[in-house]
């Protein structure tokens, strides 16, 4: 496979030159349901929006803070016996560096670990703080994170910051490489509620009904069933609806809750995700 050039891997799409295909609005009139947290999603629906789309932001997950942050506290008061740093979310990110700055430790005394990141976009936002990222796979996915690290990990003290509920991929597998893994919870996702009204709203308006519906994690996924029931979400109400995922993890679940995906991003970031969209409505 042709590897993606440095322009396409960058999640903001920072000096990223438009095809010719983009300048024509290739979404013109397209109505698109982003369904990011409200703070995360300005990325997606501008992008969306440049290329002529009509985007409905209805967020299916809300971030906050957890119930304590004892345990990453504790962890970054002893930063000094890791070796790895795994970080899997932007969320984490911000999380982790504003409980650093509230203990008043430096960025520049977690030099002395290895990083890895889950993806650009979490890589990006780790680099800001001014510390390198040493590792960083191919493939967006919990998956890649275990395999760039299994054989480099055996007697390592690794430190995982993520949202309380997570896949435990990571953690299972790097112990089963021979890891001390310490699982630090950073944030949690919950189900707006105030979102199911509009959602419903948008979905049953039979002048305007939306044309795609975008999932960026399987949390999106999940929320997305919980927010209109099983009882609409299989009444045929999706029918003329394109399901657009982000990523094989999350186009998994929503197969496995009978949700067809009929648009699947080839690069697990957001601008693969624009591009899949494009891609759909073009050929």
């Amino acid at each position: 496979m042709k590897k993606a050039d440095k322009t396409r891997r960058d999640p903001n799409f920072t000096n990223y030159k438009l095809p010719n295909y983009q300048l024509s609005k290739p979404l013109a009139g397209k109505r698109v349901i982003v369904s990011r947290a409200r703070a995360q999603a300005g990325v997606l629906s501008s992008r969306l929006r440049a290329l002529g789309a009509r985007v409905i932001e209805i967020p299916f997950i809300a971030i906050r803070k957890p119930r304590t942050f004892k345990p990453l506290d504790d962890a970054l008061r002893r930063h000094a016996r890791y070796d790895w740093l795994i970080l899997t979310s932007t969320n984490g990110v911000a999380a982790f560096f504003e409980r650093a700055t509230k203990l008043r430790i430096e960025p520049k005394e977690f030099a002395h670990c290895k990083i890895a990141a889950i993806g650009p976009a979490t890589s990006k936002a780790i680099e800001s703080h001014g510390l390198r990222v040493h590792v960083v796979p191919e493939q967006y996915v919990a998956e890649s994170v275990v395999a760039r690290l299994k054989g480099r990990v055996k007697g390592k003290r690794v430190l995982l910051v993520r949202a309380k509920v997570a896949r435990d991929v990571i953690p299972r597998d790097l112990r089963a490489a021979g890891a001390q893994v310490h699982v630090r919870e950073a944030y949690e996702t919950v189900v707006p509620r105030s979102s199911r009204k509009r959602l419903l709203s948008a979905l049953r308006n039979p002048a305007r009904p939306p044309d795609v519906i975008t999932f960026t994690s399987s949390s999106t996924a999940r929320n997305f069933l919980d927010l209109i029931g099983p009882k609409i979400a299989y009444s045929g109400l999706l029918d003329a609806v394109n399901l657009a995922s982000i990523g094989p993890i999350t186009t998994a679940t929503l197969r496995e809750f009978n949700f067809p995906v009929s648009i699947r991003a080839r690069e697990y970031t957001i601008p693969g995700l624009v591009e899949a969209i494009v891609r759909h409505f073009k050929f």
